[in-house]
């Protein structure tokens, strides 16, 4: 039964993919709003890492670093390192070049979705703010039915899809230790971990903020300073290694095929499951920011996609190719990983990836899981009731037991069937709005250029649709004579 439904989605999975269909939306979407934003991912590079530390406007306010550690966390994650080894073993070592790619034109995409959020979130009654692309789908373009599927398409990736891949990968990190056993190991670790997800998720938006604040910022720094150890020590396999990339990246038969599929194909493909730009999942994280200009979110959650695939990435990939150890289909996964880290670093590098695996893949979870209530209450047209909650969380703490004794094949491809649909219904959506993030972008960078603290009015880009915030005129007038 389990492989016929495996049949089923991957057949959609080709439709969108080996067309390159996915792919060229992407690609061409990156593009248009890196032209439209005049390379805003180096221009506006110094005031986006500011924005960052910005405090909330509101005491109670989400800040926009607390906003910016959920989105991470659901972007840091097993993606940064299995789903790192699986397109450099399936696409061959090419791949990373096309992460990057992916992630430098996805922060132009990244920086309209989270704009967009902002300038469109609402107002909840307990004060603080709820919002995403369906909110945008529903006034940008009075298509509220648009935004119902794409909020179920939203829960399905973070709850089902994404929850699941991350528990079985986690799970996957300890298969080479000989405590190992096959009928048991998925389902102890299945429970504990069900068991930690089910006390953060129950304690609300606030207890997964201050969960990732901490957690997110500690675990990316030794992740990456291990890599470095890793590459200190083989420093002489470097040079080797960055031809392998650029020639792989270039080679006509690795673009067209490769190992077992196109290198290009593959380094979207995984670059688009790590760091998510264009699917429409950070703008709901975006949304909760207390910010005076939606333009500072757009601009932080671009250093987002920089921080998960040119940082995070980098260093997996970086860690594996200079080990030595050959990227083969068999290995794709966590093996080729735990190899390459245990080649260098001995019996240390297998228990130091499980414990990094065991973090990543948690903050993911819990990350992925804050995405879903503000969809839910979408589709409910109402703050959630209590009793609907307790009900949601019970059934997406068991997602996670569940993913934990599933099969490899079944968690990656529908992953990657339901975030090529978020593509889909999401990144149209953008080019017909994204003319009103633009603007506000123009707006922020015109009043940075006078030396002015940025206030956002949706007067001064004329915006006439109605929303719950920006509607004051007076604080931009006031502070238009301040200086930053």
């Amino acid at each position: 039964m389990s492989q016929t439904i495996n049949d089923m989605i991957l057949a959609v999975v080709d439709i969108l993919y080996k067309p390159y269909f996915v792919p060229l939306i992407l690609l061409a979407a990156g593009v248009y709003f890196t032209i439209r934003t005049r390379f805003m991912q180096l221009t506006l590079f110094k005031q986006a890492c500011k924005a960052i530390m910005d405090k909330p406007q509101q005491k109670d306010g989400i800040s926009s670093f607390g906003a910016l550690m959920v989105s991470t966390a659901s972007r840091v994650g097993t993606g940064n390192i299995i789903g790192v080894s699986t397109a450099i073993c399936l696409g061959g070592p090419g791949a990373v070049f096309w992460m990057w790619i992916t992630a430098v034109l996805g922060g132009a995409t990244a920086f309209v979705e989270s704009t967009l959020a902002q300038i469109y979130k609402k107002r909840r009654a307990d004060g603080t703010s709820m919002g995403g692309p369906a909110y945008y789908m529903e006034q940008a373009l009075g298509a509220r039915w648009l935004g119902v599927i794409f909020s179920g398409i939203i829960i399905l990736i973070y709850a089902l899809g994404y929850n699941l891949l991350a528990s079985y990968n986690l799970q996957s990190t300890f298969e080479v230790f000989s405590f190992y056993h096959a009928n048991t190991t998925p389902i102890l670790i299945g429970i504990v971990l069900a068991i930690l997800f089910g006390i953060i998720v129950i304690g609300g938006a606030r207890r997964l903020i201050k969960v990732t604040e901490v957690v997110v910022p500690v675990m990316g720094i030794l992740y990456v300073l291990v890599s470095l150890i890793v590459m200190a020590v083989n420093y002489r396999n470097l040079p080797g290694m960055f031809r392998m990339i650029f020639e792989g990246a270039f080679d006509f038969q690795s673009v067209l095929g490769g190992f077992s599929g196109s290198c290009i194909m593959w380094g979207i493909r995984r670059g688009l499951y790590s760091n998510e730009a264009g699917m429409g999942s950070a703008p709901n994280a975006s949304a909760k920011a207390d910010v005076s200009h939606p333009a500072k979110q757009g601009l932080v959650q671009m250093i987002s996609v920089f921080i998960d695939t040119l940082l995070i990435c980098t260093a997996s990939a970086f860690m594996c190719l200079c080990s030595g150890v050959v990227p083969t289909e068999k290995l794709a996964g966590a093996a080729y990983v735990q190899e390459s880290i245990k080649a260098t670093l001995g019996e240390f590098g297998p228990v130091f990836m499980a414990v990094a695996m065991s973090l990543f893949a948690f903050t993911t979870l819990i990350g992925n899981y804050s995405y879903c209530e503000g969809c839910l209450e979408f589709i409910l047209k109402r703050e959630s009731r209590k009793a609907e909650l307790i009900v949601f969380r019970v059934l997406a703490t068991g997602i996670i037991f569940f993913g934990a004794i599933s099969k490899a094949d079944l968690v990656w491809n529908l992953a990657d069937l339901l975030q090529g649909l978020a593509v889909v219904a999401n990144v149209p959506v953008l080019l017909l709005s994204g003319g009103t993030a633009i603007k506000c972008l123009n707006d922020y960078a015109e009043q940075i250029k006078k030396g002015h603290k940025p206030h956002f009015s949706k007067a001064a880009i004329g915006l006439l649709h109605d929303t719950d915030y920006w509607n004051d005129t007076s604080s931009v007038l006031e502070n238009a004579k301040e200086v930053e």
